[in-house]
């Protein structure tokens, strides 16, 4: 009984511990008590935590002179204690006898765990624990945070000398698994720069990296991490790191648990009591964190890679060579340098070559080079001269090299110099979900694409150009377009090109999205189409030559799926009949029906009729049957039911008799036969198949019932047309099996005709364009009935509401 009261004793104490830690976190509204900010609400929280574990083990035994020890390893031996992180605890003890070891152990585990306070524990000797950081990497690393609590302060200091002299003396051997792990936690984790919902903690650029770049620094391979301060826009790695700890102690404190992962629907509460703005600006800010640790990262990798002896490394690092890459740069160490003779001072065209000489390459730059110029290049004075210009043009032109080049140049702060428009788009996150990438990294992956089909066209210059700065204008209220076309002027004229070649830019950028969306929202068939993007371009093929690659550069940077055969081949047809209009070619005019298919339409009943399409796995499937509003509906719900994706739907006829053409690529293998596909019509046509059921059962087997909340809000965007009674409608939303069936049934219900349609699947994107024929029911009234009949069919995000979660912590929205 004595031993049942000394521990309900112990665990009262450490509920008094929960309830002062909550009462940090909660202002409870009292404006006498003001809300602690993330740093002062961590500091407090350590203090408070070792306050508690001072008091407890002076009670129970552990003394200066008891033998043992207690050290704080994790969020509290680093004293960034966040509001529910892990208590991190090692007890040591020099051999004390065993029993009195366990009953001290007890006597301060029990009463945590009783309080509900998640505890990571261990017991051991000093070899014990030596032993224990030599055998698995991951708790060597943890024991470098090794920090005394209370007791024998001795053995406290041994086992952290001596975990880090091991560490040390051991890290030739450790080094290669070490940069395994990292890779293979980022490969899980993903990067934070460039997640909706990235992991602050095992993301690349998280705060593991900042810990293993302070691991690299006891081992004496790096500078200390407080030193290493970065001069570009993140203002630092400390910053970096506070930045990053802040967002994770307001994610504690709004989710009321340990949570690594930022959730969408927290982000908005988050960015606020951070005072940074809303979602937006808070993945802006993440952004540009998470790339300040990952290029500080790098740069520690490879310094200490080229610190270590060369014996047993030979693959994590190149021969020690000094190989001329350009005039004043050299390869020495598996890295680009400044040649010794070389002075940045004198040479404003030094950073381009530099960074052109990377990206070529392959080799990074140097932290001290960058370092170097950062402080010592002047600024390059418009116009910049033909050899700065040229170095530009190599550098874009590297492929994948630019990238990494350029990024290592922006995060030093010398890309804003070259660039100062670039700040607009600095970490700047999509406001869609189908990009994949910030617009800065968007930028340079357009780039890169653009690069690999370069020698399409007759002016590659302005191609990789106009992909650089295609979208500098996002970031401001107005048109990006709009805004990104006086951009480009400005940087054409810093650039020193001539007058012509500046205006190209300028319509390359103003009109960067003409043709993909003309081949996705237009018939392709209608002279007055052509016209009009040829009345746009103001007949100059070389603009329809550039902005023909510059879409497919674009499409591939945005994300997986944009680009595919179906919008390639919509887009040559429209270059392919724009190009015959200004070269003043007669207009092509809409292939006939075949006249097969117009004597099977005299005969009645239905046909389907599949054959290869414009690509390996494009298919087409004509459709001839008794005219029915309902037909459009039936025959794309029994391709998808089929497992077939409609990319396109073309709709025309004889007489009483429709004759639709559907574009489809299958979701498996190769599409059934043509036969099965009538029969199943025929069925659905008489309602002998029950098409929604059908599909719905699909759905539930595929496991993406319409219950699940998409991404991003579908939007319906009307615009007229040159045909009067007709208008255009346009929808985008996330894809759901058989969705053009659904959305057909949907206009036949709201009693709209519709002339033709067209489908593009990007990714798990859809955009769906309608051609109805309204006539005098086109009112505000009518459209809006039409808008709603559809939105209700497709998936749409979650309501904000406050998140449910379950026995095991994860919340049940999909994240």
């Amino acid at each position: 009984m004595g031993t049942e009261r000394s521990h309900g004793e112990l665990s009262s104490g450490a509920k008094d511990l929960v309830r002062a830690r909550d009462q940090l976190l909660d202002d409870g509204g009292d404006p006498r008590k003001p809300r602690l900010d993330a740093p002062t609400l961590r500091v407090a929280l350590a203090d408070l935590f070792e306050l508690w574990l001072t008091g407890k083990g002076a009670e129970v035994g552990i003394t200066p002179e008891s033998g043992l020890s207690l050290v704080a390893v994790g969020s509290l031996g680093r004293r960034e204690m966040l509001p529910y992180s892990d208590l991190d605890l090692v007890l040591l003890h020099d051999g004390v006898d065993p029993a009195q070891v366990a009953e001290v152990a007890d006597k301060i585990w029990y009463p945590l765990w009783d309080a509900h306070i998640k505890l990571d524990h261990s017991v051991r000797t000093v070899p014990q624990a030596l032993q224990v950081a030599a055998d698995d990497l991951t708790a060597g690393l943890g024991l470098l945070e090794a920090r005394h609590i209370v007791g024998d302060e001795e053995l406290s200091t041994l086992l952290i000398g001596g975990v880090r002299r091991e560490w040390r003396t051991g890290i030739r051997s450790r080094f290669g698994e070490l940069v395994e792990q990292s890779q293979a936690r980022w490969k899980r984790s993903g990067d934070i720069a460039h997640r909706a919902e990235p992991d602050l903690k095992n993301g690349r650029g998280g705060l593991r990296d900042v810990q293993l770049l302070e691991a690299l620094s006891l081992a004496q391979l790096t500078d200390a991490v407080p030193g290493l301060g970065l001069p570009g826009p993140g203002g630092g790695l400390r910053q970096a790191h506070r930045r990053l700890l802040d967002v994770r102690t307001e994610l504690h404190r709004v989710a009321g648990r340990a949570r690594d992962q930022l959730r969408a629907q927290d982000a908005d509460e988050i960015g606020a009591a951070l005072r940074i703005g809303d979602r937006f600006d808070l993945l802006r800010t993440l952004s540009d964190s998470a790339r300040t640790v990952s290029y500080s990262v790098d740069v520690g990798l490879r310094t200490a890679g080229n610190a270590l002896p060369r014996r047993g490394l030979q693959r994590l690092r190149r021969p020690t060579v000094r190989r001329p890459l350009t005039e004043g740069v050299v390869e020495h160490s598996g890295e680009v340098v400044l040649a010794r003779d070389t002075n940045p001072q004198r040479d404003p065209g030094l950073v381009l070559r530099v960074a052109s000489a990377s990206a070529q390459s392959g080799l990074p730059m140097a932290a001290t080079t960058l370092a170097r110029l950062a402080e010592d290049a002047p600024e390059l004075r418009a116009p910049w001269p033909a050899e700065a210009r040229n170095d530009l043009l190599v550098l874009l032109g590297a492929g994948r090299g630019a990238i990494d080049a350029v990024e290592a140049l922006d995060r030093t702060g010398l890309w804003g110099r070259l660039f100062p428009e670039w700040g607009a788009v600095r970490d700047l996150p999509p406001r869609d979900a189908i990009h994949t990438w910030t617009v800065d990294r968007h930028l340079m992956e357009t780039v890169a694409y653009a690069g690999a089909i370069s020698t399409r066209v007759s002016r590659p210059d302005l191609l990789l150009l106009g992909a650089m700065l295609h979208d500098l204008g996002k970031g401001r209220v107005e048109d990006h377009s709009v805004v990104g076309a006086d951009l480009a002027v400005q940087v054409g004229d810093r650039l020193g090109l001539a007058e012509a070649d500046t205006q190209v830019l300028r319509e390359m950028v103003r009109h960067h999205l003409l043709l993909p969306e003309t081949a996705m929202r237009h018939d392709l068939a209608d002279p007055d189409t052509i016209a009009r993007v040829v009345d746009t371009l103001d007949g100059n093929a070389l603009l329809l030559e550039l902005l023909a690659a510059l879409a497919e550069a674009d499409s591939l940077a945005t994300g997986p799926g944009v680009w595919n055969d179906w919008k390639a081949s919509l887009i040559g047809e429209l270059v392919r009949r724009c190009g015959l209009a200004m070269a003043g070619e007669e207009q092509p005019q809409p292939d006939p029906i075949d006249p097969a298919l117009l004597e099977r339409a005299k005969d009645g009943g239905v046909h389907v009729e599949l054959r290869p399409g414009p690509g390996r796995y494009i298919h087409l499937v004509t459709v001839v049957a008794p005219d029915s509003p309902g037909l459009l509906s039936d025959a794309a719900g029994v391709l998808a039911m089929h497992s077939l994706r409609v990319l396109s739907a073309s709709l025309g006829g004889a007489g009483d008799v429709a004759i639709d053409t559907f574009v489809v690529t299958p979701k498996f293998g190769d599409p059934p036969h043509a036969g099965l596909l009538r029969q199943d019509l025929i069925r659905a046509l008489d309602g002998a198949l029950d098409l929604p059921e059908s599909l719905a059962r699909k759905e539930r087997d595929a496991g993406v019932p319409m219950s699940r909340f998409a991404q991003a809000a579908p939007r319906v965007i009307w615009t007229e047309t040159a045909t009067a009674g007709q208008v255009l409608l346009e929808l985008r939303a996330e894809d759901r099996i058989g969705m053009l069936s659904r959305l057909a049934a949907a206009l036949v219900a709201t009693g709209a005709d519709v002339r033709w349609a067209k489908v593009v699947t990007m990714g798990t994107v859809v955009v769906d364009s309608f051609c109805l024929e309204l006539g005098e029911t086109d009112t505000p009234a009518r459209r809006a009935e039409i808008e709603a009949a559809l939105l209700a069919v497709v998936p749409h995000p979650e309501p904000k509401k406050p998140a449910e979660t379950g026995a095991d912590g994860v919340s049940s929205a999909r994240n």
